[in-house]
């Protein structure tokens, strides 16, 4: 099947909107407006007359008087500045308009309503006592162990492996070369892309007398990963299964690519962790945290509900009060940063 861009009609946009937020001047369109075709979605200054386009940031309302977009998502402060040419749909917050706008013009959305019905490809492995609920997807290659249970409407596309006991709950996507290890629980509506480790063995050894000749005792990691409902995970992200206790990600959690989660770790409702984060084992992060790029975070601590660290920041110890926390060392010219670095020596010599 060859993808290609959906055309859409302003009424499906109002449709996916309003299943997030009202349009406040949905009783000024006409009919012939909401027949209007959108072929895509463009930002103002290069949108054409048949795209949406969106205003969410004042920083760009110079482009609103100029902008060729068909139709324009915009806040009731700006609406009056939209072009005549432009048909303007008013809503409380035009980024999570142009967000829920997006899936309508997604160019894989048609193969994905192809796997809206029960199927496993031939080259798949699904062992006897595994569970498939209605309309699975098992794409080629995909091996799915004794006792897992796949919920209804999941889509498990190519090589994707489901160890032992593993329970994956209703309209999951997993994506490419996937791993889910033995007696994980994945909750409903999650997403985990190509090459997420999920379940693997966590980082615990016990040392002996002398590593350099005798070396490190294995501990068995005896936990899971329990994760719960509508969490993303990206591409390359490890999570690793508890020791004894669990790995929890609750509800809402959304991370990016290449994010270590160790052994233990719990990760509070709908926090959102950037690309190349490390969070150490046994670190609790609160609900609704926002962590930055490549953020280290040590383990054994607590985060607090409502933190923000930017991006770099090195966690040493637990944070008890909400707020936006830093510690990395922004870029700077090479000299400037050399002298910095003599005062910063300076200030620790006793």
């Amino acid at each position: 099947m060859t993808l290609s861009n959906p055309t859409v009609s302003l009424a499906d946009v109002i449709s996916a909107i309003t299943v997030r937020q009202p349009i406040l001047n949905q009783d000024d369109l006409s009919p012939s407006q909401l027949q209007t075709s959108l072929t895509g979605i463009g930002s103002l200054d290069q949108a054409t007359d048949t795209q949406l386009s969106f205003l969410s940031d004042k920083a760009y309302v110079s482009a609103l008087s100029n902008t060729k977009a068909a139709v324009v998502l915009i806040s009731e402060e700006n609406a009056d500045q939209v072009p005549a040419s432009s048909i303007a749909l008013v809503v409380a917050a035009p980024y999570v308009a142009y967000a829920s706008a997006t899936h309508l013009f997604d160019p894989a959305r048609s193969f994905s309503n192809e796997q809206d019905q029960f199927f496993i490809h031939p080259t798949a492995q699904v062992a006897d006592s595994a569970e498939l609920g209605d309309n699975v997807y098992i794409g080629p290659f995909c091996v799915i162990t004794e006792q897992a249970k796949i919920g209804k409407g999941s889509k498990l596309q190519s090589h994707v492996h489901i160890a032992e006991q593993v329970s994956i709950g209703e309209r999951c996507t997993l994506y490419p070369h996937t791993y889910i290890g033995h007696s994980c629980q994945i909750g409903n509506a999650v997403r985990i892309h190509a090459g997420a480790s999920i379940g693997a063995e966590g980082f615990g050894f016990a040392p002996m007398a002398n590593t350099a000749t005798e070396g490190w005792e294995r501990i068995v990691q005896l936990g899971r990963v329990i994760i719960g409902n509508n969490v993303r995970i990206g591409s390359q992200t490890c999570i690793d299964r508890g020791a004894i206790d669990d790995t929890v990600i609750e509800d809402n959690v959304i991370i990016d690519n290449l994010v270590q989660i160790g052994h233990n770790v719990k990760v509070g409702a709908g926090t959102a962790i950037a690309g190349k984060v490390g969070i150490a084992g046994s670190a609790i992060i609160g609900k609704y945290c926002m962590i930055g790029g490549g953020v280290g975070i040590a383990g054994h601590l607590e985060i607090t509900d409502g933190v923000v660290l930017t991006g770099m920041t090195l966690v040493s110890k637990s944070i008890k009060k909400p707020g936006v926390y830093s510690s990395g060392v922004t870029s700077m010219p090479a000299m400037d940063w050399r002298r910095a670095m003599v005062k910063i020596r300076a200030l620790g010599k006793k």
